[in-house]
């Protein structure tokens, strides 16, 4: 492990967020060295943490460190994982605790399965639904996305909140509808279009490799994408059976690359 000086050495935040690993690494250790342990707490009194942690933040986190002694075996563990989380949330990275993350506490782009499988969103308005199916996108294998100028910024606060990091782990490009269409024709992959009126989802014969184009809720596919895709493998639908026309697009979207990436 990197020595105290090391540590000492870092600039602010590199030194939190280190710290913030550490912990991490201390929590799946059968046995702790108590002394590299009190040598970290000990940094929580040096100008990185004051830099970075606001009074109220210095103290709760030194409250979690005092309990440190008192407790054993996974209790211990756990604890060390609350302080690991917390100097995280402080730094604005704030992962569930189901998620791969690497040694700087980001999502580990290296731990994702990549399917030679591209997603077009057209003209999708929401920020919250462009976030929603970044994350999806990353569960399921999601080579890229492209961006139909027309939807809402992947930059926008509440499409990077509800993504969870996604929007930078899956690759995307924001473009013209002009020249999606002429990318398609590069590409020359087996496309479709999630859109009603098309077959139903369990009997669709998703492509091993293809591009799926998504559209907006109120007005769907744009013309010429449609056309794009019911000249290769036509249109997907869901089954409903409810009162809805459709389902929420992320929702829809989310059931879909399941399927596709499942297949």
């Amino acid at each position: 492990m990197i020595t105290i000086a090391k540590l000492n050495s870092l600039k602010d935040r590199t030194c939190v967020r280190k710290c913030a690993s550490l912990f991490h690494q201390l929590s799946v250790q059968e046995q702790v060295d108590e002394l590299y342990l009190s040598g970290l707490v000990s940094l929580f009194e040096g100008k990185q943490f004051h830099s970075v942690l606001d009074e109220d933040q210095l103290y709760y986190l030194n409250s979690l460190a005092a309990q440190l002694p008192n407790k054993k075996g996974k209790d211990f563990s756990i604890l060390l994982e609350d302080m690991h989380y917390f100097l995280l949330s402080v730094l604005g990275s704030d992962p569930s605790d189901w998620d791969l993350v690497d040694e700087e506490g980001n999502l580990d782009t290296q731990k994702r399965i990549i399917l030679p499988h591209i997603l077009v969103l057209d003209r999708l308005r929401s920020p919250y639904n462009i976030g929603s199916i970044f994350r999806s996108a990353d569960s399921f294998g999601i080579q890229k996305i492209y961006l139909i100028e027309g939807c809402a910024s992947i930059d926008h606060p509440r499409a990077r909140k509800t993504s969870r990091g996604c929007i930078d782990t899956v690759a995307s490009e924001v473009i013209s509808e002009e020249e999606m269409v002429k990318k398609l024709a590069e590409l020359a992959l087996p496309v479709f279009a999630l859109e009603t009126g098309g077959t139903e989802l369990s009997d669709f014969p998703f492509p091993q490799e293809g591009v799926g184009i998504i559209g907006g809720e109120e007005l769907g596919v744009s013309p010429s994408l449609l056309h794009y895709s019911e000249t290769s493998l036509g249109r997907l639908s869901l089954a409903m059976a409810g009162t809805k026309g459709s389902l929420n697009v992320a929702v829809a979207t989310g059931i879909m690359l399941y399927s596709w990436f499942s297949r």
